[in-house]
């Protein structure tokens, strides 16, 4: 029995020491986020189909909303895969309304030229020449997207990240332009769920976006009715 007690002390113990050794650091990454980021700075997020939003960036636009970003929203597709386009396009506007982004700064492309398909590969110049042309007209001084292998590593994910690549190597964003890329992590971790916050907090990632409880309500809000999962972490990379 007592080496139970003592058992159960040090599981007490450690476990406070994590959690003190957390906030610690939520706070420290705050102001470094803070400093990196800005305040009052307009960012773009773009995605590929509605629900990408919630499903996988939900962390990073309420931790924007924190910086007092302005958040704009591109989404190169309609989300038809299985024929429901509309239905999914009312969600997601739905959905940014939860997130805080207002429908005038939505704006969802629904042509041929970007089917919701894995199998498609979208054209890479004309992703980057759209993308252009709404960081230009927004003044956007911060984009948000995937990173090379999509998350999921759904072709239309990954093309998003491909068009922000030639835009920087042809040099048609401003030298220095800040990105921002949702880290891709193993199947393992992206079901841990809060019990993936110590491989997160010990990453190389560039900013780290942690959900208070408020915030986890706000995220799961079933707006995608059929399409949406839960999200708790956002770790993204500065490209």
């Amino acid at each position: 029995m007592e080496a139970v007690g003592i058992l159960c002390l040090a599981v007490v113990v450690l476990t406070w020491g994590f959690f003190w050794v957390w906030e610690s650091s939520e706070r420290m990454k705050s102001q470094e986020q803070a400093d990196l980021l800005g305040g009052g700075s307009h960012t773009l997020l773009v995605i590929a189909h509605p629900d990408d939003e919630a499903m996988f960036f939900a962390p990073t636009v309420l931790g924007l909303a924190r910086l007092r970003h302005r958040v704009f929203l591109l989404c190169f597709s309609a989300g038809n895969y299985y024929n429901q386009g509309e239905i999914r396009k009312r969600e997601l506007l739905q959905s940014c309304d939860v997130l805080g982004i207002p429908p005038s700064s939505v704006m969802i492309i629904d042509n041929r030229d970007f089917p919701d398909d894995p199998r498609v590969q979208w054209n890479t110049e004309h992703v980057a020449s759209i993308l252009l042309q709404h960081i230009e007209v927004n003044s956007i001084n911060l984009v948000v997207t995937f990173d090379a292998g999509g998350v999921s590593g759904h072709s239309n994910h990954v093309a998003l990240y491909a068009a922000v690549r030639t835009l920087h190597s042809e040099g048609k964003l401003p030298k220095g332009f800040p990105v921002l890329t949702l880290q891709s992590v193993s199947v393992l971790r992206k079901y841990l769920s809060l019990l993936d916050l110590p491989f997160s907090l010990l990453g190389t990632c560039d900013v780290l976006f942690v959900l208070t409880s408020k915030e986890v309500t706000r995220a799961k809000m079933r707006e995608h009715c059929s399409w949406l999962q839960a999200v708790w972490l956002g770790s993204l990379s500065l490209q």
